[in-house]
């Protein structure tokens, strides 16, 4: 069976490379918050996910296994190269998961950095749990 952080993993890595917010909706309780950079104001999942992926054209995605998972935490390392509007650039972060007693998320807090141009992951980075393409 599934862990809440795999949960959140699995429907992370579909919504990002079919960009597929709806896949999101079972993964978080009514009314979870994500602050996706720490200077941003708090959002609703799909919805942010929706305003993240309306420019992005095509993207590269690694997820790496969750790490410090617990039944009511965990932090879950991302990689994507994303292009849209002529450009392509390199995320690396981290999503701080708290999940409720049934195992959704209730809050979810991101820190990331951005390089302009596409870099893969370094060597040993991960483990990787998921990795693909898409939409583009």
């Amino acid at each position: 069976m599934a862990t809440p952080a795999r949960r959140w993993l699995d429907a992370w890595f579909r919504a990002w490379t079919q960009h597929d917010v709806d896949a999101l909706a079972p993964v978080y309780v009514d009314g979870a918050v994500q602050r996706s950079e720490p200077f941003r104001e708090r959002d609703e999942p799909r919805r942010y996910a929706a305003w993240a992926f309306s420019d992005e054209e095509a993207a590269e995605v690694w997820f790496a296994e969750p790490h410090g998972e617990s039944d009511e935490a965990a932090t879950c390392e991302w990689w994507a190269i994303s292009s849209g509007g002529g450009e392509t650039v390199t995320l690396a972060g981290v999503s701080l998961l708290q999940f409720g007693p049934d195992g959704r998320v209730t809050e979810q807090r991101d820190y990331w950095s951005q390089q302009e141009g596409a870099y893969e992951p370094p060597p040993g980075w991960g483990p990787v749990a998921a990795h693909g393409r898409g939409p583009g």
